[in-house]
């Protein structure tokens, strides 16, 4: 009867009564996107989310599609990375098919793990991304400046956008 007690205490007991470690990572799926939020060590802390979609093949990282922002002042960023070997002037594009011009995107750094591309995004442009079908495309040269492309599905996408808004 005094461990139920002790138990009931505890649950409902101020938060700040009860020190438990918040966690540092969490993850939540929802169709094609995740969303993952990690707690940054202040002062003071900080939380930091970001919706990603990552394309695999044979255990490969293809690519890794990226939506979120530092802080809430701050403009939603999509971040695109590509695996290295590429033909970096001609940038990439995320588009619907190839008569849209879609979102262009400057390379900036490559690193071991991959080439990196992004592009500040404005309200106009996300309503369009909600509004996307199932369906697009990443689109860049590979090094020997041939077309390529990658599938982006925007299944979860609306349902993920929300929950990072309320992070």
């Amino acid at each position: 009867m005094k461990r139920l007690a002790a138990i009931v205490i505890l649950m409902f007991a101020p938060a700040a009564a009860v020190a438990q470690p918040a966690p540092q990572r969490t993850t939540a799926t929802y169709e094609d996107w995740t969303v993952q939020c990690e707690q940054q060590p202040g002062p003071p802390p900080q939380k930091l989310c970001e919706m990603v979609q990552t394309v695999q093949s044979q255990g490969q990282t293809v690519s890794r599609v990226a939506l979120g922002h530092a802080t809430k002042a701050e403009p939603f960023k999509i971040v695109v990375q590509l695996p290295v070997n590429l033909f970096l002037p001609a940038g990439v594009r995320i588009q619907a098919d190839d008569k849209d011009p879609g979102l262009a995107l400057a390379f900036k750094r490559c690193v071991p793990a991959g080439c990196f591309a992004d592009i500040d995004i404005k309200d106009d442009t996300i309503k369009r991304l909600r509004a996307a079908s199932a369906n697009w495309k990443i689109t860049f040269k590979n090094s020997g400046q041939q077309d390529a492309s990658v599938p982006l599905s925007f299944k979860g996408f609306n349902q993920a956008f929300d929950v990072l808004l309320k992070e």
